[in-house]
This record gives C-alpha cells, structure tokens and sequence, in this order.
C-alpha cells in the first residue's frame, strides 16, 4: 500500500521535525514512498535541509485556490499533514489548504490543531479559537460522499509547546528567574515538541484498509505533557535539571507582550497565540492533562518537564551566578 505524505509549513518548526522523523526514522522512512515539503520559503535553511534528507520542497503560493489544487496534484500525494502557517493569514491559508486537498483527492488528512482551542472565546482568545472553524473544516468532509478527503481524517490537538519556554532564555540566564503570565495558582502541562512529532509520524505512517490504522482514523487526539505544572512547579523542575536555583515570576500580560515582542523574531500571530494561550491558564482552563493517546500510539511516555529542560540546559544554564532563594 503506497504512502506519499505531503507535510504543509515545512519552513516551521512543527513541519520540519515531522518531516525530519519520517526521513530519518528507519522504522517511519521503510513506511512511505515519498514526502514532499509544501513551503510558502523554499529558500529556507529547513527547506534546503529537508530536501538533503531526500525531501521533495514544492513551493505554496496561497491566495489562488486552483493553483494550490494543481501543485497539490502534481505531488501525487495521498496523505497531507495540514499544519497551520506561523502567518497573519494563518486562517485563510490553512482553509485554502483544506478545501484544495477535498479537490484534489487527497484521502487521508491529519490536522495538527491546538488543545485548548475548545474552550477559548472567540473576543479573549481568537487566536486559539480559530483552530475550532479549521477543525470543522476539515471534519465536515466526513459527511460529503463525494470527496476522498472525509474517508480517513485525524485531529491531533497539540497542546502548549514546552519549547515556547526557551522564549525566556535571557532572563533564565541572567536573572534565574522564569517569566510567565499565567497567575499564581493555575496550572498547565507544557509538551516537548518532539513528542508531538512523533505521535504525528506514527499516524502519518499507520496503515489501513481504509487509509490510516482504523486504530487512529477519526481520532481526536489531545495530547498534553504529562504533568500538571505552575509557574513555580516549572521553575522547580528548571533548578533541577540546571543544578541552579530558579524562581517563578508571574508577570502582567502587558508585559509578556513587551517581552515576546523585544526578545523574539516570532510572526505577530505565533505571539497573539502564546497570550491567547496564557489567558486560557489564567482563566483556569488548562487544569488538566491529556497522556491516553500518547501512550496508545507510541506506547512511550511523554517527555518530564525535568527532562525537557535538561534536554536544553545547554541554551538555559545561567553565564553568571544567580541570586540565591
């Protein structure tokens, strides 16, 4: 049974770790025929790095839907893993995608959306909650019989990126203090990007008779790191895995903003959604984990936040001394 994956956004993070589990994995790479990279960057240092990997880039140029029909045709793929672009137009582009992907005879879809987009409300989080109107987008073509789209779908609702902490490097290093505007109180349980790779590669590689694993075909999967964490848990499992002592600083909105904007190179709407995000912690609706699907896909556990930051403690360990408790 062939397997020709076409992964969307391939110039971001999330594309490219998916794309680089599948061409390096002996047990995912065995599994597909050929992947192609959709990119609006072909000139990207992920791009070129995929298309050494053996990596078919294909230039996406949104706004036209017939044009995007016709490159998504000339891949040959049967398989698509739809990631929403780091892009003000993130909303458009990914519907553009879906709709083109229902034209082209694509028969298995799997979207990478975000946990939490179900409680998010539309005028306090629109950057979450617009995962809900791609989600429907997708899933609505379960009830067309027209289109191979709806036959074999996957959600996978990607909670908070762990990696999205590194964000705060600067004053990790130099201040020993961690960040984040998400209250004193609430809790949140950030996942390794790398986890979600993975899970998605299992799924993206799954086999069955009618286009995914029947085990993971029309799945909703949220998928949550494995532990309830405050700001003050975070910092705790910071210390541990730095060997240095680091505290939790629960600062205003205003100011995570300010922070995001001077210390990062992130699209305007990757920092609308990390606020969005932090709002929903502070509105105490990410007060719950979500480990089932992980460990039924993989049969491995998620990644500790200790490990996580030991897995970085290279970009995260302090240049001077920190200032004791």
């Amino acid at each position: 049974m062939s397997r020709k994956v076409c992964i969307t956004a391939v110039e971001g993070q999330t594309g490219f770790l998916i794309a680089e589990l599948l061409l390096t994995d002996d047990k995912f790479k065995k599994q597909i025929d050929s992947l192609t990279g959709l990119t609006m960057d072909p000139t990207s240092a992920k791009a070129k790095e995929l298309q050494q990997l053996g990596a078919h880039i294909v230039p996406h140029k949104p706004g036209r839907e017939r044009e995007v029909v016709a490159t998504l045709k000339k891949t040959g793929c049967d398989t698509i893993c739809l990631i929403p672009p780091a892009h003000k137009d993130k909303f458009d582009i990914a519907s553009e995608l879906t709709v083109a992907a229902k034209k082209a005879g694509v028969n298995n879809v799997l979207l990478i959306s975000a946990a939490g987009c179900d409680y998010a409300e539309r005028d306090r989080q629109p950057r979450l909650r617009e995962f809900i109107d791609l989600e429907t987008l997708v899933m609505g073509a379960k009830g067309d019989p027209n289109v191979p789209l709806g036959n074999s779908p996957c959600v996978i609702r990607a909670g908070f990126y762990a990696e999205n902490l590194l964000l705060y490097t600067e004053q990790v290093r130099n201040e020993g203090i961690l960040p984040l505007p998400i209250g004193e109180n609430h809790k949140f349980a950030p996942i390794a990007l790398g986890d979600i790779s993975l899970v998605a590669a299992f799924v993206l590689t799954g086999k069955g008779p009618h286009g995914f694993d029947d085990r993971h075909r029309g799945q909703m999967m949220v998928l949550t790191g494995p532990m309830l964490c405050s700001g003050t848990e975070l910092a705790t499992a910071a210390s541990k895995a730095l060997g240095q002592n680091m505290e939790f600083e629960n600062i205003t909105p205003r100011e995570a903003k300010r922070v995001l904007k001077s210390q990062t190179d992130l699209d305007d709407s990757e920092k609308e959604f990390i606020l969005d995000y932090y709002s929903l912690v502070r509105e105490g609706k990410t007060n719950y984990i979500s480990t089932t699907a992980f460990h039924d896909v993989t049969g491995q556990h998620p990644t500790e936040p200790d490990e996580f930051f030991r897995n970085y403690a290279g970009e995260l360990r302090p240049k001077k001394r920190l200032r004791s408790s």
